[in-house]
């Protein structure tokens, strides 16, 4: 459960546009059914400012859908499919490739084509064609990624969305925005008291977050404009915290504690109209919504040890979910609302676990000592969450199915409290 005890006050500072130190993937452990693909350097890519193959690379290699071949011998970089010697790539063992063009406009932009390809059939799977500047090679290359990721696995990718996370150094706490990837961290609020559970908006243009100002945990929510500073929405006696966004984005969930007891409240995105609709004389807390709008999960210690319940959006009469262990936290269901995750303590460990909600089966995904805060990719596919490893907090993702795994950290401080944005564009 989320942490309520009172800190003393300081100055919260909102930025944007400044960089910080970035997130270091660590890959821990393998995929299963991997696609081979072979991704060449372009034509013409020495005159981009980075190398667009080599982060299209690094998406897909990290994604744990795919088997990034090595390219390393090559003659002739082609540009054209009537190029492509598809004999030698066979030989490989390539089921797919990507091959491309880059140059630069008249008018100082780049223009990227490429071309996926399909190795034994020997054919065009599909092509696309990018005009950026000279600012946007990541963000090109990850929209890259994701339009290989979709043609192949008929899912779309998450590499151009977006994580938000809380990193704390010395006695600074920092929320973060940054690529999926962890790159091009930007801090959001910096501020010497603890910050807490980061929450997108459904369209990703604000974070919902707890912020220990006044003596007290108080809820505000900050647009990523650069131009607005963050507005409290939530600061009754005691306190506010646990955001979630409703899926249409105009309400939030929040637990408050003015009437007493950790309740669970409905208002607004502007603060306005607060309304109960937890009633219990035990800790309701962790509310989030199921996809449809209809009912929000939440953690409550009713039954004698903190487990996960279910009720209907606008309050109602609560349902048990989780009965296996004594202590069952933090869930977060699924986007496509067919599996539930969450924090499950077996034999004094923290663990992700995953639960199918309509047959009611359960994975543990992780093995960590104390994992918490897990958070779904706007696809499905992955969960982040937060793990010790050393005493330090680090970031972790996981593949749904347990079988990918890999570690973002940040050199010399705490990460925790990660939210998976939206897809772009939502």
């Amino acid at each position: 459960m989320k942490r309520t005890a009172t800190f003393f006050a300081a100055s919260v500072v909102f930025l944007a546009g400044a960089a910080h130190a970035q997130l270091t993937i660590e890959i821990t452990g393998g995929g299963a059914n991997q696609i081979p693909i072979a991704v060449l350097p372009f034509a013409g890519e020495s005159a981009l400012p980075q190398s667009i193959t080599e982060i299209v690379e690094q998406d897909l290699s990290g994604s744990g859908r795919f088997r990034a071949l090595f390219v390393g011998g090559i003659t002739r970089v082609p540009a054209e499919i009537s190029q492509v010697d598809f004999a030698e790539w066979k030989s490989r063992l390539a089921d797919a490739m990507v091959i491309g063009q880059a140059q630069r406009l008249p008018d100082g932009k780049f223009e990227v084509r490429l071309r996926l390809l399909d190795v034994p059939k020997q054919s065009q799977i599909g092509s696309s064609v990018y005009t950026l500047p000279a600012g946007q090679i990541r963000l090109t290359a990850h929209k890259i990624a994701d339009f290989i990721y979709e043609k192949l696995t008929g899912e779309r990718g998450v590499f151009g969305t977006r994580i938000a996370y809380v990193v704390k150094q010395g006695a600074r706490f920092e929320l973060r925005v940054a690529d999926a990837d962890g790159q091009n961290a930007q801090p959001m609020v910096i501020s010497a008291e603890p910050i807490m559970s980061p929450a997108w908006s459904p369209d990703g243009t604000r974070l919902a977050y707890v912020s220990f100002q006044n003596k007290k945990p108080i809820l505000f929510v900050q647009s990523l404009s650069a131009s607005k500073q963050p507005a409290p929405v939530a600061n009754y006696r005691g306190s506010n915290s646990a955001p979630a966004w409703s899926p249409d984005g105009r309400q939030l969930a929040a637990v408050l504690t003015k009437d007493g007891s950790s309740q669970i409240y409905l208002m607004n995105a502007d603060g306005t109209n607060l309304r109960r609709i937890s009633f219990s004389e035990f800790i309701d807390t962790e509310p989030f919504f199921t996809p449809d709008g209809q009912s929000i999960y939440f953690t409550s210690d009713r039954g004698g040890s903190p487990q996960i319940y279910r009720m209907p959006a606008s309050g109602g009469e609560p349902i048990r979910v989780t009965f296996e262990g004594d202590y069952n936290v933090s869930p977060r269901v699924s986007p496509d609302g067919k599996t539930l995750a969450y924090i499950s303590r077996i034999s004094g460990r923290f663990q992700l676990m995953v639960m199918d909600l309509e047959s009611k089966q359960v994975q543990i995904l992780t093995d960590g000592q104390r994992d918490e805060s897990p958070t779904f990719a706007p696809n499905g596919r992955t969960i982040l969450y937060a793990t010790d490893v050393d005493n330090r907090g680090v970031l972790a993702a996981v593949s749904s199915d347990g079988r990918f795994k890999r570690r973002l950290s940040v050199q010399a401080a705490d990460v925790r409290e990660p939210s998976w944005g939206p897809f772009p564009g939502n």
